[in-house]
């Protein structure tokens, strides 16, 4: 059956594709609205309306195809003979329609959308710029500095912020279908517009444009296609439609071959590979509706909201109703700032607070199907929690601990059965971090790893599997390469040089001012548990324990690895001084580093730890840990991560 089919509704010819899962402008995409543009051609329709089978309109280009043998018709020819059809056609957009998809959209003379659609251009998160025409037709659409944000941030807009710009016609107040067929009729009575390629483009300031894209730049730190999507947007507004065509078709077979591409292509992949694991196959998780959070701190909370957010009831617990009453104020400002940022409506963020509750009655768990221990990193303290858990909830209740150390084997050992007891480490702030690292025990039945799977599905995390070691993988790895900062600390660099270079190759933060961010009295809990076990032959640092025990933890004291006088770091002559001073206690000759040296010593680190952790089976592929470094700690998703750095 082909993937594309024509209906005729009166007078009016619908065209419909049906390629699921997202309706991607595969080959045979391509070619099925070929043929059915040659047909309604010979046909003469009064209109053609174009529409999508499934849950979305085109998604976007078949990225499988991107290294494979070209194969006719080329998306850009395609769109180039529907935008000089003889009748108009009308892109009826539900779901998404995103790159390709979008393109498609442009080249139809009408666009209409459901209340719930949402268009863009996202090709410059493959490291990509649009190469069928997307940033040459838009800006001759709408204001052209709007098809710039567009093109340079990859996001995607609302069908009324669509409406409101030009890009969309109407939005279909009942049936898509039906509104777009009278959208249809209306404009077959009408003149056929101009085709975009052939309209002028409108002028800018250069000084505005300037400006516009410079802000919209900012953020591209070490990426290509955001300034190449930026200059595609300027060569539409300096050259006529078929030149512009050209000069973009350029940019993007070029980008397409560029390494940042190819890492970016890996990533999009990898971040679909993984959180998947053989043992579930055909096992079906355990009912999941109602929530217990156990802690109400930043992670509880943050914790919380996350399900509110999802459609889960949820059940603090806290020690006490005082510290309940804490935890729900947190609670409360998440789902405050999401109101007063338009994300949910008034009444969402009322039915929110009808499904929670905070207590400080653990008897008040007795219905949850799944509890998530979020209290203080003390392995006494959590057998505690998990002992008044085995004695509230129900036989089939998962357990799960929010542990970003410790040993999920002794926690899970400490009940009767260790079978519903897994690991599910947030990362902070936790109902915006995109990861979830599903930690492993070794009793963990198979239904209740299906049920962590299917948690994070509905929060809308991305899970990766991980095995039981100190950190797991995140942790690990970033615990390893802070050793390494350290070492570089006393071999000559200073903190502010360490991070600078973090920042350069492309990370949000360096690894000096993560930590000041965090808190260094959570790294120094970390290092004092660790003390009895460590080997006498393995190279200390002692400088963090001495900022620690000075009382300076960070950004929350007012001093750390910097100083936070006006709430913005800046360079502490006392550490410095400290620095220096240790590499003389120590007899080491201090060095200058380039940043180029600084980063191979810390990449090498990530990359050497991250071997490991594949040898010891903690992380089942290299695309497990590059989807952890990029979510957890800001990795540069153009560079793919460490072991695809490494070509691991």
């Amino acid at each position: 059956m082909s993937v594309v089919t024509t209906q005729m509704h009166g007078d009016i010819a619908v065209v419909t594709i049906d390629n699921p899962p997202v309706n991607a402008a595969s080959q045979a995409v391509r070619q099925g609205l070929m043929n059915a543009l040659m047909a309604t051609e010979k046909s003469k329709p009064a209109a053609v309306v174009l529409t999508c089978a499934g849950r979305t309109f085109v998604a976007g280009a078949d990225i499988r195809e991107f290294d494979k043998p070209f194969l006719e018709p080329g998306l850009p020819e395609l769109l180039n003979a529907i935008e000089s059809a003889t009748r108009p056609w009308i892109a009826a957009i539900h779901g998404t329609a995103l790159g390709g998809g979008c393109e498609l959209a442009l080249a139809c003379s009408h666009r209409i959308g459901a209340a719930t659609a949402k268009i863009g251009l996202p090709e410059v998160n493959l490291g990509l710029i649009p190469g069928a025409g997307g940033t040459v037709r838009l800006p001759r659409l709408i204001d052209p500095i709007d098809a710039a944000r567009l093109a340079i941030t990859g996001k995607p807009i609302g069908a009324r912020e669509a409406t409101k710009l030009g890009l969309f016609d109407a939005i279909a107040e009942g049936d898509l279908l039906e509104a777009a067929v009278e959208l249809a009729k209306d404009a077959a009575d009408k003149p056929m517009r101009a085709p975009l390629l052939t309209r002028a483009a409108p002028e800018v300031d250069q000084a505005t444009w300037d400006a516009a894209i410079s802000k919209l730049t900012a953020k591209a730190r070490g990426q290509n296609s955001p300034h190449e999507a930026a200059a595609a947007v300027r060569d539409a507004l300096d050259h006529d439609g078929p030149a512009a065509l050209k000069l973009e078709r350029e940019r993007f077979m070029r980008l397409k071959g560029s390494p940042q591409s190819a890492a970016l292509r890996y990533i999009f992949f990898a971040e679909r590979t993984v959180g998947k694991s053989p043992r579930t196959k055909g096992v079906a998780p355990r009912p999941l509706a109602q929530i217990g959070i156990i802690g109400g701190g930043t992670m509880g909370a943050g914790i919380a909201a996350a399900a509110l957010l999802s459609g889960l009831k949820v059940q603090m617990i806290e020690r006490n109703q005082d510290a309940a009453n804490a935890g729900a104020a947190r609670v409360e400002g998440i789902l405050g700032g999401s109101l007063k940022r338009g994300l949910i409506t008034e009444a969402k963020h009322d039915a929110l607070h009808a499904n929670f509750e905070a207590a400080s009655d653990y008897a008040e768990l007795g219905e949850a199907d799944l509890v998530i221990e979020a209290v203080f990193e003390d392995m006494d303290v959590k057998k505690e929690v998990f002992a008044a858990l085995e004695a509230a909830c129900k036989p089939e209740a998962v357990l799960a601990t929010n542990t970003s150390y410790l040993d999920i084997n002794e926690i899970a050992a400490s009940v009767k059965d260790p079978s519903r007891v897994v690991g599910l480490h947030f990362f902070s702030p936790a109902h915006i971090m995109k990861l979830l690292e599903i930690v492993v025990p070794e009793a963990l039945a198979d239904d209740v790893l299906a049920t962590a799977i299917q948690f994070a599905k509905i929060v809308r995390k991305l899970p990766v599997l991980a095995g039981v070691c100190d950190g797991f993988i995140a942790n690990r790895i970033m615990s390893s390469y802070r050793r390494e900062a350290d070492y570089l600390l006393e071999d000559g660099a200073l903190p502010y040089e360490v991070d600078a270079a973090m920042r350069n190759f492309g990370m949000p933060m360096g690894i000096f001012e993560m930590q000041d961010l965090a808190g260094l009295d959570i790294g120094w809990a970390a290092r004092k548990r660790r003390a009895a076990t460590r080997p006498a032959s393995e190279r200390y640092v002692d400088i963090p324990d001495r900022i620690c025990k000075q009382g300076n933890f960070g950004r929350k004291t007012g001093r750390g690895w910097y100083l936070y006088d006006d709430g913005k770091p800046t360079r502490d002559p006392e550490v410095e001084a400290l620095i220096i001073s240790e590499s003389a206690r120590k007899g080491i000759t201090r060095k200058k580093f380039t940043e180029e040296e600084l980063m191979a010593r810390i990449l090498g680190c990530m990359q050497n730890e991250g071997a490991a952790i594949l040898s010891e089976g903690i992380a089942a592929s290299r695309e497990d840990i590059d989807v952890t470094m990029v979510n957890a700690f800001g990795f540069p998703r153009w560079k793919g991560g460490p072991m695809f750095m490494k070509g691991a």
